[in-house]
């Protein structure tokens, strides 16, 4: 067997066993992509990534990503983590403080500001949810369809349906029913993506300062509740961007307190338009894997 490098990483912490974990294998040329998949399974976390040697001369590296069950064409949380874990491999960037990550997505821009990273999310596109999914995401979270604030399909590459509910405070103690879930994940919907805005002055419940509180649900492809979601902050960012829902061009996102994994995400919105994600990242577990 060889071994390849390897590491597991969480995001948007700066706390190790907190933030969203992704498996990161470091060469991932010489595995097929069965073995990928095989690998993404038995590491069962939300995503597994294995990076590449790029075709595109612009970019640092191709980047193929797998939850479980499916290959990604692109996702946040491992955006992060493997630009964190092939710096602290030794990669040098082809242009200082700036890696451009290939996917299935095309190119992804990552800044490299000291402890924290900042992607450029794809250019969102929007749609309307079918007759009746409103009342639908509303039944499958368990709160009523006038809890519901706005909706809509945001696609960066994941595609989350993404709901808006009055209150933070009942971010925390919804109970979806996960079947109902699955059912509303309708290809290529991903899953329920839910949040809502603190208001002025106010804490997330574990004290620190945030300004929106996130949950993402995709049960269909094998994550019944990813701890700290990045394409599931970009699609909350471009919609509250969209409709203008915020006054700042940046803000905070606390995601993962009900997994215990209290995670952070930076949202800014760029005068170009563009929309930068990102925050901290450790590496909790560096060795080899053996394929």
């Amino acid at each position: 067997m060889t071994p390849i490098a390897f590491q597991q990483v969480d995001v948007f912490t700066a706390v190790p066993f907190k933030g969203n974990p992704v498996a990161v294998i470091l060469d991932g040329s010489r595995l097929a992509a069965e073995q990928m998949r095989a690998i993404a399974s038995w590491t069962n976390l939300s995503e597994t990534t294995f990076v590449c040697p790029p075709s595109d001369p612009a970019a640092d590296y191709r980047l193929r990503i797998f939850t479980p069950r499916a290959e990604l064409p692109f996702a946040g949380h491992p955006t992060i983590g493997s630009a964190h874990a092939v710096l602290r491999h030794g990669r040098v960037p082809k242009r200082a403080g700036r890696l451009v990550q290939e996917c299935g997505k095309g190119l992804v821009d990552i800044r490299v500001e000291g402890e924290r990273l900042f992607l450029t999310l794809p250019v969102p596109a929007f749609r309307e949810p079918e007759a009746g999914a409103r009342a639908e995401a509303a039944a499958a979270l368990g709160v009523s369809a006038a809890d519901l604030v706005r909706a809509a399909i945001v696609d960066v590459g994941p595609v989350w349906f993404t709901v808006q509910l009055r209150d933070a405070a009942q971010i925390a103690k919804l109970v979806p029913d996960m079947a109902a879930v699955a059912a509303l994940s309708r290809d290529p919907v991903t899953g329920l993506n839910v949040f809502a805005l603190y208001g002025d002055d106010a804490e997330a419940e574990d004290g620190a300062r945030a300004d929106v509180e996130v949950r993402s649900f995709a049960p269909a492809h094998g994550v019944p509740e990813d701890p700290v979601c990045g394409s599931g902050n970009g699609c909350v960012a471009a919609l509250i961007r969209r409709d203008g829902v915020l006054a700042q061009d940046r803000y905070v996102a606390s995601q993962g307190r009900c997994l215990g994994r209290d995670g952070r995400v930076e949202i800014r919105f760029e005068p170009d338009g563009a929309i930068r994600l990102g925050g901290h990242a450790v590496t909790c577990v560096e060795g080899t894997l053996s394929v």
